[in-house]
């Protein structure tokens, strides 16, 4: 199975490309949901949290607010640097069970890491797809999206990579301004010239 790493920016439509990719056959492992995965409730790294942070940041019915823990972290690197500390770890470590267990099979397998860079996971896979907007585009996005204010949006891409960092570090380069279907055509070449290769004999 070819490894893919697949990274991005927020309001990059990462996302989007990943499902893509999983239309088309790819077998897609995402980051984000496996962080979703670490706090759930029962899970240590909530209870880390909570001390970490207060109890302020959990709902009522004991799930993480993820709002609240936002607005802390977004404003604070150092309370970020302590929110990744119990976090990565965890999450590192299930992803590398999930693509240990998929890696003798067919086909290719999508990493969806959103900070692949910064957290230095290019080993892990073999090539790196950077999902690439312009920053105008980006700011607009993230602030439809999410709601955000300006400030709040661009708090929130100052704590990745810039995206043009990003791309100067790529194999391949997703550029996701324009339409959909654009954004598919790009998708596809580099799905099928990965699936080609995995289907070839070594």
């Amino acid at each position: 199975m070819r490894v893919l790493g697949l990274t991005g920016g927020i309001g990059s439509g990462k996302s989007m490309v990943a499902q893509i990719f999983a239309r088309l056959g790819a077998v897609v492992i995402d980051a984000d949901q496996l962080a979703r995965e670490v706090v759930e409730p029962g899970q240590p790294a909530l209870q880390e949290i909570a001390t970490a942070f207060g109890r302020d940041v959990l709902l009522s019915d004991g799930r993480l607010d993820r709002s609240k823990l936002a607005g802390i972290i977004f404003a604070d690197p150092a309370a970020r640097a302590r929110l990744d500390a119990i976090t990565h770890p965890r999450i590192r470590a299930r992803m590398d069970e999930e693509i240990k267990a998929r890696r003798s099979g067919p086909g290719v397998l999508i990493v969806d890491i959103p900070l692949l860079y910064e957290n230095d996971r290019t080993h892990s896979v073999e090539r790196v797809i950077v999902v690439w907007v312009d920053p105008q585009t980006q700011l607009r996005r993230i602030r439809r999206r999410d709601g955000l204010s300006a400030e709040a949006a661009r708090q929130r891409i100052a704590a990745q990579m810039p995206l043009d960092a990003k791309r100067a570090r790529a194999d391949h380069v997703i550029d996701n301004s324009g339409s959909r279907e654009d954004t598919r055509r790009q998708v596809e070449a580099i799905y099928h010239l990965y699936a080609a290769a995995a289907a070839s004999p070594p």
